[in-house]
């Protein structure tokens, strides 16, 4: 087991709030973050809604992966979520609800940084709860064309991504990190989203992007060789960066931290969520490992991989399966 894996769970302290606007309404976004009960997961109460309807914030409640990565229940949707699932693991947080009056998560800055200081405000709460941990322990990988994501075992959790754009301002970018608070805050979190100015215009021709500007955006010139943007980028290879962000967001659906080494090249929301849909698919190719207590000791807690493992995952795109698990102990 890593060493730097936290035993046990986490949520806020206390509530926090912020005000943003929606990326593609335009529209200003009310979001509370709140302490919850340990086990409970990451959770999104739609207040604007009658009866104030929850979404869970699981991999099996992805509807859309078209721009951002969209959660849903019925006909409820939670769109751009990615950003504040990565703040959310990037700080260590297991446990919380979401509440917004809005379809949207607002934007902020384009970046986790916003949201990374909004819950520093809160602080972190250790619960009893100790965590479960999905190890992967066989290679496994989608691909799309030339897209493909890929994640081996490794005892901690590695991100290696790359992307190559035609244009001589982003060319060939490639970022490899071991994700951990620390420099997760410092290397990735304020890492801001991009895209070329004719993409947003033909975005706002089309209602879309309403919210849009050059305060949560990088807008890459027409000459390919520049940016919009009159403060210029935060890192080098801002883009590249962002790539990583989003992938820590949307695999923080996978509902629990994972050990293994992810490679993505030219990856984006759907191939993220196909690789989620993978790792479900291949219950041989990893397993759960649970912390428990033994008197003074932590003990890790290995959940059987092959058909019992499965089990805890399938219901994840298989909705109404039920898990099943057998148990074995081992020391750490």
């Amino acid at each position: 087991m890593a060493s730097l894996i936290e035993p046990h769970q986490y949520t806020l302290k206390r509530s926090v709030s912020c005000c943003g606007v929606g990326l593609h309404t335009g529209r200003t976004v009310n979001l509370t973050i709140r302490p919850a009960a340990a086990n409970s997961g990451i959770r999104f109460l739609r207040s604007d809604l009658l009866g104030t309807p929850e979404i869970a914030a699981r991999a099996e409640n992805v509807v859309d992966t078209n721009l951002a990565t969209t959660i849903g229940q019925g006909a409820n949707r939670i769109s751009t979520t990615e950003h504040l699932m990565a703040a959310l693991r990037g700080s260590g947080i297991d446990n919380a609800e979401v509440d917004i009056d809005s379809h949207e998560v607002p934007i902020m800055d384009g970046s986790a940084k916003p949201f990374i200081h909004l819950l520093k405000r809160g602080g972190k709460a250790k619960q009893r709860a100790l965590r479960k941990i999905l190890r992967i322990t066989k290679p496994l990988r989608y691909s799309d064309g030339e897209k493909s994501i890929q994640i081996v075992p490794y005892d901690g959790f590695k991100i290696t991504g790359r992307i190559h754009f035609d244009n001589e301002l982003i060319n060939e970018q490639t970022y490899s990190l071991d994700v951990n608070q620390e420099r997760f805050c410092k290397e990735i979190a304020s890492a801001r989203t991009f895209g070329f100015v004719e993409q947003v215009e033909y975005l706002w021709q089309n209602g879309l992007a309403l919210g849009g500007n050059l305060a949560n955006t990088i807008a890459i010139h027409w000459d390919r060789r520049s940016i919009l943007n009159e403060d210029g980028l935060r890192f080098d290879d801002e883009f590249i960066r962002h790539k990583v962000l989003d992938l820590i967001g949307d695999l923080a659906l996978l509902g629990t931290p994972v050990l293994g080494h992810v490679t993505a090249d030219r990856s984006g929301h759907g191939l993220h969520l196909g690789l989620m849909k993978t790792i479900a698919e291949n219950p041989d190719s990893w397993e759960y490992v649970k912390f428990q207590k033994k008197g003074d000791a932590l003990l890790r807690q290995v959940v059987n991989t092959t058909k019992t493992a499965g089990d805890c995952l399938t219901p994840f795109f298989i909705p109404g399966t039920e898990s099943r698990v057998q148990q074995s102990v081992c020391a750490a």
